[in-house]
């Protein structure tokens, strides 16, 4: 009997999940598998009956080709929760994904969400998650997770400026002693930089594209400074003068315009926040210089921007798009001594 319930125990505690729950990307811990699942946000439904009928990377093909009763959405804005509904059902249809064919456990789940969410917001998160399956819910701010992916001494005296440039938000947060000393969050972050290149095409050259071409340009050939490296990409799209096809040759230089103004707003927030910085913990972040982290710190030339901007030593996380995740995996798996790390609880 003792037995039978060691070995529910073990299948209980296996079961648990972090989950980085981002406006562009789901990501799930397990501490069996690591990063079991790595998905877009986004979803498939059926117009009339709201009915999901694909979520994730298999989505990403069906963007501008499908027929008039199936419409996509991306239910997470600037890092929360858009459409409750929807993300229950996204979620439920990820964790029944990594579960696989096993009898579904309901997992303990400790959710990495802006540290700048509202009271309201986690509520909705919480209620959100357990109606998708999980038996108990945490949460852990975005900064404090990927500190500790990144293996920052988070529980020391020391400083250490964060900054995690995500899909909705960006989030600069100044931490120590286990918590937030002064945090920054705009939503400002890869979506607008995204945005930003569709709208100069549409500006300069009177030419239409998708979400999903311009996120390639971005990832390609962008840059946060200009470059020498001018590099150049060939994108098609619609003419908007005669709605025919079109094809032109972007540089990335030109990207870079595009996108200054969003970058810009990002580097203001990014120096308020140290503005409002202690002496004391200013000092360390001198000595030890700025973290990224976040699919924006993958964009070339951002380290540079910061440094240029600030005169600080800037440290790109080996992995930057699973950092929060991991640091939220860690925390889960050692949740009693790591409490400390967690949002209050409602």
């Amino acid at each position: 009997m003792k037995l039978n319930r060691l070995f529910r125990w073990l299948s209980l505690e296996s079961s648990n999940m972090a989950i980085d729950l981002g406006t562009t990307n789901t990501l799930i811990y397990t501490k069996a598998g690591g990063v079991i699942l790595d998905e877009n946000s986004m979803v498939a439904l059926h117009k009339e009956t709201k009915e999901l009928i694909e979520a994730g990377k298999e989505v990403i093909p069906m963007l501008g080709r499908t027929p008039k009763d199936i419409i996509i959405s991306e239910p997470l804005e600037d890092g929360v929760i858009a459409d409750f509904k929807v993300v229950e059902d996204m979620l439920r249809f990820f964790i029944e994904k990594v579960q696989k064919k096993k009898l579904f456990i309901r997992p303990k789940v400790l959710v990495a969400v802006p540290s700048g969410i509202t009271p309201v917001e986690k509520k909705a998160v919480i209620n959100t998650v357990q109606e998708a399956g999980a038996r108990e819910v945490m949460l852990v701010s975005e900064p404090i997770a990927g500190a500790v992916g990144m293996s920052l001494p988070v529980k020391e005296p020391t400083g250490h400026m964060v900054i995690d440039i995500g899909g909705g938000t960006t989030e600069i947060a100044v931490i120590a002693l286990s918590g937030i000393v002064n945090q920054v969050s705009i939503k400002i972050a890869g979506n607008e930089l995204t945005d930003s290149i569709q709208t100069y095409l549409y500006d300069e050259y009177n030419m239409a594209i998708g979400k999903a071409l311009a996120e390639k340009v971005k990832k390609d050939i962008g840059a946060a400074v200009t470059t020498a490296e001018d590099r150049e990409m060939e994108i098609s799209g619609r003419d908007l003068v005669d709605g025919l096809p079109k094809s032109i040759k972007i540089k990335t230089n030109e990207v870079y315009e595009a996108m200054k103004e969003a970058l810009g707003l990002i580097k203001n927030a990014m120096k308020k926040a140290l503005s409002e910085t202690p002496p004391e913990l200013a000092s360390d972040i001198v000595e030890k210089g700025v973290f990224l982290t976040g699919g924006g710190a993958l964009i070339r030339g951002i380290d540079k921007m910061i440094q240029e901007e600030t005169d600080l030593k800037v440290k790109i996380a080996d992995d930057p798009l699973r950092s929060v995740v991991l640091g939220a995996g860690i925390i889960l798996d050692n949740i009693e001594e790591n409490r400390n790390l967690l949002m209050e609880s409602l």
